[in-house]
């Protein structure tokens, strides 16, 4: 530990410090996510690209970036909005070089947890990916012996706070303190960032220099929400069925985290009933919680998202742990969720404690109060695919392509196998539509694995619930069937029986030979303005690109193929217009097309628009 804490207001002073200090062989870890002092990195970077004698090696994971247009079309919709939504949020130059293929031979880039799905065609990124689970990821750091580690920190008068990233260094700051680990800790303050007492605040003199910019600081990174459809919105009903009051619950990010959340609200106040009343699919009546949330919910989870943090507002999430109603790892969300946040009183916001991962995902450590502490409890994570065998698919293709990376869910599937009472919730919808068109999300087998399939526990599509613990193979696949998309139930079905898995008097149940979006649009499209918003905890989208993202996501997925591309230009020339359809056009700017590509994009635009229209 440093006996004195260097300060400074701008970058480059606190890179010659480094190179005077720590020497020109660097070994840096960067926090996860939103912790990046992006400024003071891509200072390093810049001096290590024009200084060959600087031996710069990365750790890190979950590099951020705003979205860069690969269409035509995406351009028009994202680089009018791009600061509204994203902020002056800066590239991190490792990123640009790795991406543009300029990495120098003396910096190294190494991360167990990409931005989906950023990098899939980025040889660099691939080949230098590690697979590890998260608890796991301090093992791997140290095997590396950082000798620097940089951060960005938030400041509440004298004191300071690692806010958003508890999740590794917490615990790197604790090992040094112990002998095993030596490194410099640098921080920079954000102005924005919350201050997150607890765990997290750390003493000035941890800190061998600490970087306070005397310039407005740059915005922090936002996520932009993504409308929750109603297959979302389905998914999240049945998830809420499955959650008990007094337990303990972990989501995560995106759309079906959103629709888990709000669903959970919905129960809540005593809003739900009248959806379930026409529901089509199977109940799975042994799942059925329901009411409001007497006693209240507890959180442990590795990433503090926007669902959870309304569910904290509404008093949902009240149950206390040690003080806490909610214990996480990290956070990365958009500006507003930052601003919410930094708003609560200090007293309120000490009731989400930011810890390690080491804590959250893990029963090592004090097993017995965190056994004690953790009843009922229900993990939710997200996956790409599963198989009929029970095996969930959620980092990689199955040519070994990583999509994103292990993270924490392979921690909470093995922590609701060890906990009493406990389940492990995998959500995915029941299809997804690609290049090849529309495919089913459960697939008979899978050359790529994420959890195995001993670890089998609930999976949930938009229609129902499958309960897979315990089960043999052939009720597994039983049970996988009756949630799958009818459209692939027979392929699906005699797959298994040519496999022997299942036998040939198997016959699905009726109630099950209904799954189609046609009736779950019957099902939930009446209650579409009343309960099931597009986005349920607000957006940063205006109201006309509101309007347009429903009819874009259309246009994107049917421009990969020219035999559905043509039908929308059809629409485009005929019918009805669309409600909105001038506006959108202009939101474009193709309202006025001045050449044939653009004449041809506004047609299918139309067609897109009118198409979307007539199904809501």
């Amino acid at each position: 530990m440093p006996e004195t804490t260097e300060h400074f207001t701008s970058d480059d002073p606190v890179i010659d410090w480094i190179l005077k200090t720590v020497g020109h062989d660097l070994r840096v870890a960067l926090p996860l996510g939103l912790g990046k002092p992006v400024t003071l990195i891509n200072a390093l970077v810049r001096r290590a690209c024009n200084d060959p004698s600087i031996r710069l090696e990365i750790f890190t994971a979950l590099t951020l970036e705003r979205p860069d247009p690969s269409s035509d079309m995406e351009r028009r919709f994202l680089e009018p909005a791009l600061d509204r939504l994203f902020g002056d949020y800066p590239q991190i130059e490792y990123a640009r070089l790795l991406r543009a293929g300029k990495l120098p031979d003396n910096i190294r880039v190494t991360e167990f947890f990409l931005q989906a799905p950023n990098w899939v065609k980025v040889q660099a990124a691939q080949q230098s990916y590690v697979s590890a689970n998260y608890t796991h990821a301090l093992d791997v750091l140290l095997d590396q012996k950082p000798n620097l580690v940089l951060q960005l920190l938030a400041r509440d008068g004298q004191n300071h706070s690692l806010s958003c990233n508890t999740d590794i260094s917490s615990d790197l700051l604790r090992l040094r303190k112990q002998g095993a680990a030596d490194f410099a800790f640098v921080g920079q303050v954000h102005a924005d960032l919350p201050f997150m007492p607890g765990t997290g605040e750390i003493a000035q003199s941890e800190c061998a220099a600490l970087m306070t910019p005397d310039a407005p600081p740059h915005d922090l990174f936002s996520v932009v929400k993504q409308p929750v459809s109603l297959q979302d919105h389905a998914i999240g009903l049945h998830a809420s069925r499955l959650i008990r009051d007094a337990g303990t619950l972990q989501i995560g990010i995106g759309q079906i985290g959103d629709a888990i959340a709000h669903a959970l609200t919905l129960r809540h106040d005593d809003q739900i009933a009248p959806l379930w009343a026409d529901c089509p699919f199977p109940r799975a009546e042994r799942f059925n919680e329901c009411g409001p949330f007497q006693s209240g919910l507890y959180s442990v989870t590795e990433m503090l998202v926007d669902g959870l943090l309304a569910l904290f507002e509404r008093g949902i999430i009240r149950r206390e742990v040690d003080g806490a109603a909610i214990h996480a790892g990290f956070f990365l969300d958009s500006r507003d969720f930052y601003a919410r946040l930094k708003a609560l009183p200090l007293q309120e916001r000490a009731r989400i404690a930011m810890m390690p991962v080491s804590f959250t995902n893990s029963l090592l450590g004090d097993e017995e109060a965190k056994r004690a502490a953790r009843p009922q409890a229900r993990f939710i994570n997200s996956a790409m695919m599963v198989t009929l065998l029970g095996a969930v698919v959620s980092d990689a293709t199955e040519d070994g392509t990583v999509v994103s990376g292990v993270g924490g869910q392979f921690n909470f599937v093995h922590q609701a196998f060890a906990l009493r009472d406990a389940r492990a919730i995998i959500t995915l919808p029941a299809t997804r539509q690609g290049k090849s068109g529309l495919t089913s999300n459960i697939r008979w087998s899978y050359g790529h694995v994420t959890i195995p399939r001993h670890l089998r526990d609930i999976v949930v599509t938009e229609y129902g619930i499958a309960d897979l613990r315990g089960k043999s193979d052939a009720d597994t696949i039983a049970a996988l069937l009756e949630v799958s998309d009818s459209r692939f139930q027979k392929e699906l079905e005699d797959k298994a029986k040519a496999a022997g898995k299942l036998p040939d008097s198997y016959r699905l149940p009726d109630a099950a030979r209904n799954n189609t979006p046609e009736a779950l649009q019957t099902w939930l499209g009446p209650h579409r303005d009343d309960h099931l918003p597009s986005f349920p905890f607000g957006t940063d989208f205006t109201d006309i690109e509101q309007y347009l993202l429903p009819a874009l996501g259309d246009l994107r997925r049917a421009s990969a193929r020219i035999s559905t591309l043509l039908p929308l230009m059809r629409d485009g020339l005929r019918g009805e217009p669309a409600r909105r359809e001038q506006d959108a056009l202009k939101r474009m700017a193709l309202d006025q097309p001045d050449s044939l590509k653009a004449r041809l994009s506004a047609l299918a635009l139309r067609g897109a628009l009118r198409q979307h229209e007539g199904r809501v």
